[in-house]
């Protein structure tokens, strides 16, 4: 952080985290931040640059945040922003979990077959990883350092099934005629696929990292109340989707709020003995080590709005 008002952010691709809202309009700036926005591939890429001291916030997802913590990474998460964006799309050929009515059948249809995944230590490959490992079947898992190379894998037919946030599975079926084979809700109630990481050192500077949490849960609101407008400006700003992509994203998983409820914190903790099965950490970390409630329990006072 240069000045106390001057904050580097890093985002992602995700076009219904606020990160585009706030791009799109003037409300930092209103508030006095200067934000330098910086686009990343991955969580864990936004991890090693918090690592290398080169964002001071970070959009993210939180098991990412997690293996960083247990690195040594001196980052704290203070505000949520979206449960629930992790799905499961398949070839149209493939049975549905409505079709099926049975996760593991429909998990057993990948056997021998190969499922794309975003970078290993996102949320996304620790989901399905975790529930390949549960029903002890042999499916391999498939690491792409892009979102975008999942969505041409599965285009190409290079991977029956793919999982991601509800983007790719707007674009999987728009691409290829890809279907929601297990929506998110299923594949793990109330994860939480994004919250706003800090570096510690921050919160020696409140005042900022409150003004943007403002804005934060704002335009988590917006993105709620006025999808249409909202989507409008993120598919202005993007330049690469259209407004009914964006509402179609927005659809698939209707959860945004900027609280920690006690439900995002419980799933996010509940990740922690996957995360050390899977040796991904080395250690129980508490919830002390990766939450922060003392900035958005000032922004954030009523009941939170995931499941409005």
């Amino acid at each position: 952080m240069h000045s106390k008002n001057m904050i580097s952010i890093g985002h992602l691709s995700t076009v219904y985290h606020t990160s585009f809202i706030l791009m799109g309009n003037d409300w930092l700036e209103n508030e006095g931040i200067q934000a330098n926005w910086k686009l990343f591939a991955s969580g864990p890429d936004i991890v090693n640059a918090f690592a290398a001291r080169e964002i001071d916030i970070g959009y993210i997802g939180l098991p990412p945040a997690i293996i960083g913590i247990d690195k040594g990474v001196r980052i704290v998460c203070v505000a949520g922003g979206h449960v629930e964006g992790t799905v499961l799309v398949a070839q149209k050929e493939y049975g549905t979990l409505a079709e099926l009515k049975n996760f593991n059948e429909v998990l057993s249809q990948f056997k021998g077959r190969i499922i794309g995944s975003p970078p290993r230590g996102s949320i996304h490959d620790v989901i399905i990883n975790n529930a390949i490992d549960e029903a002890k079947l042999s499916v391999e898992v498939k690491n792409y350092a892009w979102t975008d190379f999942v969505l041409e894998a599965l285009v190409d037919r290079e991977i029956e099934a793919a999982v991601g946030t509800p983007s790719l599975a707007v674009a999987a079926a728009r691409g290829c005629g890809a279907r929601i084979a297990v929506p998110p809700h299923a594949l793990w109630p109330h994860n939480p696929s994004y919250g706003i990481v800090i570096r510690k050192e921050l919160l020696q500077y409140p005042d900022t990292i409150l003004s943007f949490l403002k804005m934060h849960e704002k335009a988590s609101n917006f993105i709620r109340t006025e999808p249409e407008v909202a989507a409008k400006i993120v598919a202005g700003i993007t330049g690469i989707v259209d407004e009914d992509f964006v509402l179609d994203a927005y659809l698939v998983s209707k959860k945004y709020c900027a609280a920690l409820s006690r439900e995002f914190v419980e799933s996010t903790m509940s990740f922690i003995p996957v995360l050390r099965r899977l040796n991904y950490i080395k250690r129980i970390l508490s919830e002390k080590e990766i939450f922060d409630y003392s900035l958005i329990s000032q922004v954030h006072k009523e009941p939170s709005h995931y499941d409005l």
